[in-house]
């Protein structure tokens, strides 16, 4: 089944993403085969993330700018991951109703992901996510994070280009500025700029970033207003002249070894999680100090150091004759 459908995506068959996707989010064994064998048709497309606060406009801005590619003759993908249920694990928000009129589009492709409790504003499998849409064509690739807060800032180590949203009169610009969104954008937009004190907004922005140390790329300061999609055109170019700058440096180079990197070692952390955790559940260990921190017996750092010195413990040999 996997071959097929593998075969089926690398056509441009619709059905087969959606289907591969689903495997690949609830960690089947033929979603993982399906991550292997498609990895040598990856790499091409260019991905952006956009990220911000909630409420400031991030799934209509992602719309117009998939227009606006779609319109410069591009095929594009969106990853739109949204707050997970902490009691079903689903996505509470569903970004594909709110961008419904895109998945009309067939060269428009439309995937709400549940982050399921993962931190930084994307979920587990958002990279492979990316990695099937790249095989399957996409040439450019948009992700939108939770924007559940200030710490999204997992989506500069998953996307070539981040963009940084913010909005005037929500009451947390300046705490924003001092966040770590302040620090990861490549390009940075004040959206709903028709409101009262988004100049305001723009000067403190492009002050703040004027002292910052400098770099080869100096981040810009743009103005949208998505509902209508004042801005858009402009921002676009700033996506690609980005793009473009990665690849004439030579850092786009280093900027997708570092992502690779980035890529494994958060795969390692969640198999070694799944593994402990599912040794530990069929050997009884973690019941029994559970058990024994509740009686008081234990403490919880003497609980975590036993079971790592029983997963890390020299396997005892038998002596050779």
């Amino acid at each position: 089944m996997t071959r097929e459908l593998i075969e089926r995506l690398l056509k441009g068959d619709r059905r087969a993403l959606a289907r591969l996707l689903s495997l690949v989010e609830n960690g089947t064994p033929e979603g993982m085969e399906a991550l292997r064998r498609i990895h040598r048709f990856t790499g091409q497309a260019g991905t952006v993330g956009i990220t911000g606060a909630t409420g400031s406009g991030k799934s209509t801005l992602v719309s117009q700018i998939a227009k606006e590619f779609h319109r410069r003759g591009k095929k594009v993908g969106i990853i739109a991951v949204d707050p997970s249920s902490p009691f079903t694990q689903g996505a509470l928000l569903g970004d594909r109703v709110r961008m419904q009129e895109l998945c009309q589009d067939e060269d428009i492709f439309v995937r709400s992901m549940a982050s399921r409790g993962a931190l930084g504003g994307l979920a587990e499998t958002t990279m492979d996510a990316m990695a099937l849409m790249d095989a399957f064509g996409k040439e450019v690739i948009l992700v939108e994070t939770v924007g559940a807060g200030q710490d999204e800032v997992a989506v500069v180590q998953a996307t070539r280009t981040t963009v940084v949203l913010l909005t005037p009169g929500t009451g947390d610009d300046v705490q924003m500025m001092k966040a770590g969104l302040m620090e990861i954008g490549h390009i940075y937009v004040v959206n709903k700029s028709d409101r009262e004190g988004a100049p305001g907004l723009t000067q403190q922005l492009n002050h703040v970033l004027s002292l910052a140390p400098s770099k080869a790329w100096n981040p810009p300061v743009l103005n949208t207003v998505a509902t209508t999609g004042q801005g858009i055109a402009p921002l676009v170019d700033a996506i690609q002249r980005h793009w473009k700058f990665l690849a004439e440096s030579g850092l786009g180079a280093a900027d997708n070894r570092q992502r690779i990197r980035h890529h494994v070692l958060s795969l390692v952390q969640q198999k070694f999680l799944q593994h402990t955790l599912a040794r530990l559940r069929a050997n009884g260990t973690l019941e029994s100090l559970v058990n024994a921190v509740t009686r008081g017996e234990l403490d919880p750092q003497s609980a975590a150091e036993k079971i790592l010195d029983n997963l890390f413990a020299p396997s005892k040999t038998q002596p050779s004759n």
